[in-house]
């Protein structure tokens, strides 16, 4: 059986091809976290004065507090949403849907 070899100038082409591809595939995982962040939170109201939002990957109910706090002290923000949920535990799985502050 032939073995088939590449050229020098084959090989840059491959290797041009794969970073190529791998940039594009990062790009596009940033482009879909980023983009979800900012939707989330343009939520319909659940209650009055709360929006509901969806914990995605990489986030801790510290985030998401922090990301709805605003001007306002975190940790407060963040006891606000434990009490709203009526949580036993700051730790939330992806995925939980959460109740935060909208003011």
């Amino acid at each position: 059986m032939a073995q088939t070899k590449l050229t020098r100038r084959g090989r840059n082409l491959v290797r041009t091809m794969a970073a190529g591809s791998l940039l594009v595939v990062i790009g596009a995982g940033f482009s879909a976290v980023g983009h979800a962040s900012e939707t989330r939170i343009a939520s319909t109201p659940a209650t009055s004065g709360y929006i509901r939002v969806v914990v995605a990957p990489g986030e801790s109910l510290w985030s998401v507090a922090a990301m709805v706090a605003g001007n306002r002290d975190v940790s407060s923000v963040l006891d606000e949403i434990v009490q709203a949920n009526a949580l036993t535990t700051t730790d939330v799985a992806v995925g939980t849907r959460l109740l935060v502050p909208s003011h």
